[in-house]
């Protein structure tokens, strides 16, 4: 049984869709070595990212790819952005493993600011995917 869609779906979904649109502009900006964009950053920050191995680019695709997707989805009150959400998650647990375990991506970046707007983005990343569940137990995505 679906039932009616209540109004905090689409703010939810629309918002996340801003929210998750930032993250592929910075991703698409990035890969594409945009000279405008990349002037913000310092040329230790510049190797970093142009340095970044394959496999942790493709978990930075990962997980930005399928937050715009399980966000797109959730606008379509479609279940199946539960686990597309979670594989944000796991796409954005790799990137962090890369970023400051396997890496000096900590100290490039900026220390501790980098740290508490990377706790905010894990927030909201497991805030979609809890809440996408919970519409779905509660019949609202089919």
């Amino acid at each position: 049984m679906v039932t009616k869609t209540p109004w905090h779906l689409w703010l939810v979904g629309v918002l996340s869709l801003i929210w998750n649109s930032f993250g592929a502009y910075d991703y698409l900006m990035t890969q594409t070595k945009d000279e405008v964009y990349m002037a913000a950053f310092t040329q230790v920050q510049l190797d970093y990212f142009y340095g970044l191995p394959l496999w942790a680019v493709c978990a930075w695709a990962i997980a930005i790819w399928s937050s715009v997707l399980g966000s797109l989805v959730l606008l379509l009150r479609k279940k199946v952005c539960v686990p597309i959400f979670l594989v944000s998650i796991v796409g954005l647990v790799i990137t962090t493993i890369h970023n400051y375990g396997l890496s000096n991506g900590y100290e490039i970046m900026g220390g501790v600011g980098v740290v508490i707007f990377t706790g905010v983005i894990y927030a909201i990343a497991i805030g979609l995917y809890f809440y996408a569940r919970a519409m779905t137990q509660k019949g609202v995505l089919n």
